[in-house]
């Protein structure tokens, strides 16, 4: 049976709200995806920190070690959507291993803009992994998704 890894960067909370439901029911290991800077509370100074680094092409360092990939076949990776893409800390983590024939499945939290850009941009870091259309959930209905995260995997043939 294939192993898999969910993958997360959450700076409020929702996003580690829907990799604890993704790893439950694929029974999937946890990883956070952390920078060493630590983000601020404060929404706008937030916002513009995530716009900086994205303007900068920064790749932040990460706090936590990665997992040892070999062992895994499938990635679930979550972010919240920041500027249209994933967090720069999520960048980091897809440049630092090697995710060839790997597949991989993006989830986003977001306020109206859904996946954006990131699918896109998974694909551009991981050309040889097969990345799978995300699973956008809005921050609001985060509390009420564990049954849009198994009809996901059911549509996708993962359960």
């Amino acid at each position: 049976m294939s192993k898999t890894l969910v993958a997360y960067f959450s700076h409020s909370g929702n996003s580690q709200v829907i990799a604890k439901e993704f790893a439950e029911v694929l029974n999937g290991d946890l990883f956070e995806i952390k920078a060493r800077h630590v983000y601020s509370n404060h929404y706008n100074t937030v916002v513009e920190e995530a716009k900086r680094e994205l303007n900068a092409k920064a790749r932040p360092a990460l706090l936590h070690p990665l997992p040892d990939l070999k062992e895994y076949e499938t990635i679930v990776i979550g972010y919240p959507n920041w500027w249209g893409t994933m967090p720069m800390p999520c960048f980091t983590f897809l440049e630092s291993a090697d995710f060839s024939y790997k597949t991989i499945i993006p989830f986003c939290t977001h306020e109206g803009s859904g996946m954006g850009r990131s699918e896109q941009d998974i694909q551009s870091l991981c050309s040889l992994a097969q990345v799978l259309k995300g699973l956008a959930i809005r921050g609001s209905a985060v509390q009420k998704a564990q049954q849009s995260i198994v009809n996901y995997l059911k549509e996708n043939q993962l359960i």
